[in-house]
């Protein structure tokens, strides 16, 4: 565990860590290079409030390689949010490498504890806007089907994990598959995206099926939840970026073999490989 420093630190502002956060994000880091995981008492109090794991998201996310390539929204139904504590949902970016465009193969080793999600994903056209109305993302995005795979740097995260670890560990990202994308504004209206119903396979074992309505109601909710908040702490969701908006189902472990979602409404399925 990363040495503590005693002495005296200033309070965060939104571009400086104190030296507690900064040793709670380069921990998490390494745990992210070396897939150690770590031990959640050992830096419980290093983000005790949401201001604080914000500002370790940023610092953990500025030190993974690469750019960030959208975001993952989670606790976006009311059975995950009471799992967690917490009253809305949560988000945690994503870098550009970690959207894999279907069908993909993963090494289950490149990875810590990881879980599976029957997800939505947007994609947006143009940059979005805290003034957009639902029918106005509608229009501003494509979607496709998708698999988002959690995974934390924490052992034993799923579903103990305190809200401001997962919010500290980037809403506990992992990866995203997604399919064939097509303009959000396919679907008749935007109520029609409530009725979007998915079916999880392994190894063609039929697991579990969910509905769009399970994500705040309508995954558009979502992805506006997420407009506005990233407006609040200064950021826009930027054209080009993919959204993962929240999970139809309960999640199960990931484990080796296929994986895939059948989507209705036209959306089609989406495969992932693991190895």
């Amino acid at each position: 565990m990363t040495t503590t420093n005693t002495t005296t630190t200033k309070k965060a502002t939104n571009n400086t860590l104190t030296d507690d956060q900064q040793n709670f994000a380069n921990a998490l880091t390494n745990a992210f290079n070396t897939r150690e995981p770590l031990t959640e008492a050992d830096w419980s109090d290093y983000a005790p409030d949401e201001n604080t794991a914000h500002h370790v998201q940023e610092a953990f996310t500025r030190l993974k390689k690469g750019e960030v390539g959208g975001y993952k929204v989670s606790l976006t139904s009311k059975q995950t949010q009471d799992m967690f504590d917490s009253t809305e949902p949560l988000y945690g970016a994503e870098m550009k490498d970690r959207f894999l465009k279907a069908p993909a193969t993963v090494n289950l080793n490149d990875l810590m504890d990881p879980l599976v999600e029957v997800e939505m994903c947007f994609k947006a056209k143009e940059d979005l806007s805290p003034n957009d109305t639902l029918e106005d993302l509608m229009n501003k995005t494509t979607v496709a089907p998708a698999l988002e795979v959690p995974d934390s740097r924490f052992k034993d995260w799923f579903p103990s994990l305190s809200k401001y670890m997962v919010m500290s560990d980037g809403a506990v990202s992992g990866l995203v598959v997604y399919g064939e994308e097509f303009d959000t504004n396919k679907f008749e209206n935007v109520d029609a995206l409530e009725n979007v119903t998915a079916t999880l396979y392994h190894d063609n074992e039929n697991l579990k099926s969910g509905k769009s309505s399970e994500v705040l109601g309508n995954p558009l909710k979502s992805l506006q939840w997420l407009v506005n908040k990233l407006d609040e702490q200064g950021k826009t969701l930027l054209k080009d970026q993919r959204v993962s908006s929240g999970t139809f189902v309960l999640p199960p472990s990931l484990t080796k073999g296929e994986w895939h979602a059948t989507f209705d409404n036209g959306l089609g399925t989406v495969n992932l490989n693991v190895k």
